[in-house]
Parts: C-alpha cells; structure tokens; sequence
C-alpha cells in the first residue's frame, strides 16, 4: 500500500528506503561511504531531519547541505543521474502520485543547485 500524505512516519520510510538503495549502488554506494566512514548511525537521524524540514516545514534541520556537498570530490553527472533515478523509483514505489510529484520537485530542485556548485550548470533533470 502507497502513502497517500506525507508525515514524519513516511519520511522515515522514505529516507530508509532510499538510503538502503544508495549504499548497495555500484555507482553511489562508494561515494557515500568514503564521506560518511560508516557513520550511518548519525547521519540516518539527519537526513530525516532534512527530510522533514523541506517537506513539511518543521525546521528541524540545521546545517549547511551546500556546503558539505562542495566539500566531497570526484563527484560526476553519473552521480546525478543515479541519485535522482533511485529517489524517483523510491519515492514513486512507496507514495501516490500528488506526494510523490511533491518530493520529487523538491529533490529535483535540490540536485539542480548542488549541480550548478559542481559543473556551472545544470546537466541533469528528473
């Protein structure tokens, strides 16, 4: 059964699911290991916590996302391009199409502004 709404319940869902997708990728499964050094216990907490900021507005999330991502190195359009495929099938596996269409606007505005920090432009859309 999909989620109809999204609430902090669904969001955990959400994040579990994708992340358990984004660790097994070939092409993004190393790339989130090398940043997080098997630091998934505490980075799982923020991600919900980002989550739950940028889709229902709880504030609950402090931190500068820019930032951290300019920090990484190596990253490719390739990157984009399996991020956003993994979080639309995720996203549009576990919720109905009005929620699902809502976070994927979110996530494909988010990787167009870490895209222009990284290439100057914009290469990958959902």
């Amino acid at each position: 059964m999909k989620f109809e709404t999204i609430t902090e319940e669904s969001i955990r869902v959400l994040v579990d699911t994708f992340y358990d997708g984004v660790r097994k990728d070939a092409v993004l499964g190393p790339v989130f290991e090398e940043a997080l050094h098997d630091a998934w216990d505490t980075h799982m907490p923020r991600m919900y916590a980002f989550w739950s900021t940028v889709l229902l507005g709880t504030s609950s999330f402090q931190g500068n996302v820019f930032g951290k991502h300019m920090a990484l190195s190596g990253i490719r359009e390739e990157h984009f391009v399996r991020w956003l495929t993994l979080f639309k099938d995720t996203a549009t596996r576990l919720f109905k199409d009005a929620a699902a269409a809502e976070m994927l606007e979110i996530a494909d505005r988010i990787a167009g502004s870490l895209q222009l920090g990284y290439f100057g432009e914009r290469t990958v859309r959902l």
